[in-house]
Order: C-alpha cells, then structure tokens, then sequence
C-alpha cells in the first residue's frame, strides 16, 4: 500500500501550506518551470491529481478554459479554493474515483512517489482508458521522499506501465525532474 490518508491528513494538520508552496521562491520557481515544459499555450481542460493547496493551479489557471485538481485533504482544497476561485476542486484519495472530464493536459506532480506499484499500474490503466490523448507531465523529487517509493522509481514504474504514452525528461535540476508524454505516435 502507498502513503494513507492518515498521513497525508497529518502533514496538513497544523497548516494549509506545509511545504511552503506559496512563499517559497524554489517552488515557485519549480511551478514556473512546470508551465515551461507545457507543449502548448492553452488547454480545453486540465486536471491535477494531489493539488494541493491550489499554487501549482495559480500557474495553470490562465492557460486552461478549465481547470480540475483534486486532493485528499479538506483543508488542503479550502486553501486551494481561496488561491484558484475560478478553478474546479473535489476531495478524493487515489486510489478511488477520478473525476467526469474530457481532460487533455493531466498534471502529476511530485505525487506518483505517494503510491505502491499497484496504485501506479491503476492510475496508468485510468489514464490510458479514460484520457488516452491528454499530454501529461510528470514533476518528480529526486531526493529522498520519505516514503516505500522514491521519486525516479515511482515515475519509471509509471511511465512503464502507461505503455501508450512516450515520455521524455524535459528539464532537471539536482532536486526535481519534470517530465512530458505524449500519446505513442504524437509529436
């Protein structure tokens, strides 16, 4: 099994920004980099798996006509609400439910290392079933993630079993990684 619900609950127990997204110059740096490595200039519609506290959403609000992230933690999408009105936020812990849209850029970042190999093979099925156009692009902590899977080997796995997707490292520091796949045969 990945990471609990209990476990994501507690690290925002005590604050709506525990990794300091909103103040921190390196992710907001790390977010502007994401929108960077995007392929386009606007989406019909986007969605984020694990949003969080909405930040990384503030940089994608402006190229989407709409824009859907998803967290497992209620205080977490309070926040985001708050920093993203204009977006589309519902609750949900993945493994479990993905939200009704015709998604054509997916969002996963520094989420997939959160998950077992069994959660990861169950969200490429999802993808590869429900959005098999959408550009996705893949934000990935190279450091020590604290949890069973590290971050490379989370997106390896991943990228391994979306088998209709080609991946490509489109920019990496020595801390993160962000990577973009396209259906096999587009680009």
């Amino acid at each position: 099994m990945g990471v609990g619900l209990d476990h994501l609950q507690g690290l925002y127990a005590e604050t709506s920004d525990p990794w300091g997204f909103e103040h921190s110059a390196y992710e907001q740096a790390k977010f502007a980099a994401t929108r960077a490595a995007l392929s386009q200039d606007g989406y019909r519609s986007a969605f984020e798996v694990g949003c969080g506290n909405g930040q990384l959403a503030r940089h994608l609000i402006g190229i989407c006509a709409r824009y859907t992230g998803m967290d497992a933690v209620a205080s977490a999408l309070t926040a985001a609400r708050k920093t993203v009105p204009e977006g589309r936020f519902v609750q949900g812990f993945y493994p479990g439910p993905l939200p009704e849209g015709d998604f054509d850029l997916l969002i996963l970042s520094e989420v997939l290392y959160f998950l077992d190999h069994a959660g990861l093979d169950q969200l490429a099925t999802d993808i590869a079933t429900r959005w098999p156009q959408a550009e996705i692009i893949c934000v990935t902590w190279r450091g020590d993630t604290g949890n069973p899977l590290q971050g490379e080997e989370a997106l390896n796995g991943f990228a391994k079993a979306l088998d209709t997707h080609a991946f490509t490292c489109v920019s990496k520091t020595e801390n993160y990684r962000i990577d973009r796949a396209f259906p096999e045969g587009d680009r």
